[in-house]
């Protein structure tokens, strides 16, 4: 399911190339979802905003709570954040702490303390060291940005749940994973982690989540 300002990355459909090639679970994994792909919104404040909103709930409770606080925040930039009511953004579901770490974001951006425009050239790792710099924002958040914002192929996203979930269940017949069991799984991955974790989401949901 795409969103109508969404964007295929280049890198696609070579890498599901790869990843069949170099895996039995991706080769059966990968056909079954012929029409979709991970995609970008374009918009870095939005998307690292979604992340904080996303933290520690499941992903249903995520989009309920996004969109009562974008009916705050139609424009949804940092300006605007910063001009809401603490109260609001609380009756629309936020946590007191995800209140503080949305507006810490949004003082973030507005002070230009982020060095955004010189991110397309810096490597994954220098990108995770400055955004974990904001306050809410873990190696896990920041994951997250590099593979919807930044559309990074290989980003492997340990802390995450839904990955650790899906190579236990698919590779491991439902045993629990230890991270180097996943990392030694996503050895033939590379270089394309990111499109291969994608998969296995959607082998626990079909549904894409775009941040």
């Amino acid at each position: 399911m795409s969103t109508p300002d969404a964007v295929r990355p280049v890198f696609w459909d070579e890498a599901c190339k790869h990843l069949m090639k170099k895996d039995r679970v991706m080769k059966r994994l990968i056909p079954q979802f012929p029409d979709v792909s991970l995609q970008t919104r374009g918009d870095a404040f939005g998307t690292l905003a979604r992340s904080i909103v996303g933290q520690q709930i499941s992903v249903k409770a995520a989009q309920t709570v996004w969109e009562r606080f974008a009916l705050l925040a139609p424009k949804m930039t940092p300006k605007s954040v910063l001009k809401l009511k603490v109260d609001a953004m609380r009756a629309a579901g936020l946590s007191a702490r995800k209140v503080e770490y949305l507006v810490d974001l949004a003082l973030h951006f507005d002070t230009h303390k982020l060095h955004v425009s010189q991110w397309d050239g810096l490597p994954d790792e220098d990108i995770i060291a400055e955004l974990t710099a904001v306050r809410g924002i873990g190696r896990w958040t920041a994951e997250m940005f590099l593979m919807f914002h930044l559309i990074r192929p290989n980003v492997l996203p340990l802390d995450d749940v839904g990955l650790i979930n899906g190579i236990s269940r698919n590779y491991f017949s439902g045993e629990a994973v230890s991270r180097s069991d996943a990392r030694e799984v996503a050895a033939a991955w590379a270089p394309y982690c990111t499109v291969a974790t994608w998969y296995i989401w959607r082998s626990l949901d079909p549904v894409p989540v775009a941040y």
